[in-house]
């Protein structure tokens, strides 16, 4: 939507701030049940296993100048890619939707003036957000991330200095399965990471930061949660910041934080939507998806993003695995053909595969299994097909 290319630590602020978010440290309370060493192992895992694949997503993205639904294109024809751009859209209004629904009932537990009125205030900076434009964020981007910084330091000097450990009460869920809920918030980066990265002066830097910083405060953030659960018993951040006497600190902490993550995906369905057609103007899509992520934040409940998150890994992880496998080891480019019925068929297969996995304790998570399985038949289908484009 813009032209002038961004710096790394441009993209690196852009990917702090896409991690610091209440949605993070929500599900990172889910891991408390492991206890602190095996939860904490298990969030490091996945979310190497993620931001790997984060990193080769972003690199193919940035290498092309394309923005991530452009690059599907590549694996799976100019109108194969359809398919993912509109299940790309409808997960980026999903995201800005939860988004705004847990900022909104967060920083409503610190001032109670109504879930809704923080709805369309959180809305309302966030379509700001879009009007200023990514590329002219750079110093609004420095100063908040700043301030947000210190604050999240200062939350998890609350949250973690209590003393020992709770308690963990049982566990509700195997390692396995807290690998793949830690995989899981990276992977729901993989379809936008390029629309970042596309603009970058020097591609592959910019997307090895935009991966590092993305994992290090993600990481950050599952484990304030996971913390916050067995060293204060209490999985309600805003009753936390509340106890501490943070107050209006906290309320910046929430709103911000969660305007600064739902920006990208208000601005990522803006741009997935111009892959659909020439004419679409992707700005005033990005603000129509923040208006219907602020109307559904307001109209329905969106406590348990889990089965959520699952979805979109069993999409975008053989999506992305084939992309990785046509890219760098097929060396294929299916831009110039409607479909790519090879790559469509194998990522069908790729997705069940995924959905079956889920009902197996893998240590690792379904993620990598799934990928792995996906890129090796994506590789050999190739071969068998003597390497011709079907």
């Amino acid at each position: 939507m813009e032209n002038r290319r961004t710096s790394a630590f441009e993209n690196g602020l852009i990917w702090f701030g896409a991690a610091l978010s209440i949605a993070e440290i929500l599900t990172g309370t889910y891991f408390a049940p492991l206890g602190f060493r095996r939860g904490l192992l298990a969030i490091l895992l996945g979310h190497l296993i993620g931001c790997v694949m984060l990193f080769l997503a972003g690199l193919i993205g940035g290498r092309v100048r394309k923005s991530a639904m452009e690059t599907a294109k590549m694996s799976f024809g100019g109108r194969g890619a359809l398919l993912f751009s509109v299940l790309n859209i409808v997960q980026l209004v999903g995201w800005t939707a939860i988004m705004i629904y847990d900022g909104a009932l967060a920083v409503n537990g610190i001032r109670d003036v109504g879930s809704w009125i923080w709805c369309l205030v959180i809305g309302c900076l966030i379509v700001v957000w879009l009007l200023i434009g990514i590329k002219n964020l750079g110093k609004v981007n420095v100063v908040a991330m700043a301030a947000l910084f210190i604050l999240t330091v200062v939350l998890s000097f609350v949250v973690f200095g209590g003393g020992a450990a709770l308690p963990s009460g049982g566990e509700s869920m195997s390692f396995g399965a807290a690998v793949e809920l830690s995989v899981a918030m990276p992977l729901s980066w993989l379809p936008l990471i390029s629309d970042y990265t596309r603009e970058a002066k020097k591609p592959g830097r910019a997307t090895a930061v935009s991966a590092v910083v993305y994992g290090v405060v993600s990481c950050w953030m599952y484990v304030i949660g996971m913390g916050a659960a067995l060293f204060t018993g209490e999985s309600d951040i805003a009753r936390i910041m509340v106890q501490a006497g943070l107050g209006i600190a906290g309320l910046l902490i929430i709103v911000f934080s969660t305007v600064t993550t739902t920006f990208l995906d208000a601005y990522s369905a803006g741009v997935s939507s111009e892959s659909l057609s020439s004419k679409i103007k992707g700005k005033w899509v990005a603000i129509a998806a923040a208006v219907i992520g602020t109307a559904g934040a307001i109209l329905f409940p969106m406590d348990d993003i889990t089965g959520f998150l699952y979805f979109i890994g069993s999409v975008f992880a053989p999506m992305i695995a084939i992309q990785i496998a046509d890219f760098f080891i097929l060396k294929n480019d299916s831009s110039g053909r409607a479909f790519q019925v090879r790559n469509l068929v194998v990522w069908l297969i790729g997705f069940i595969l995924y959905r079956l996995l889920m009902r197996v304790d893998i240590p690792v998570g379904n993620t990598l299994p799934d990928m792995v399985v996906t890129m090796l038949l994506c590789i050999a289908v190739h071969k068998l097909g003597g390497g011709k484009r079907q």
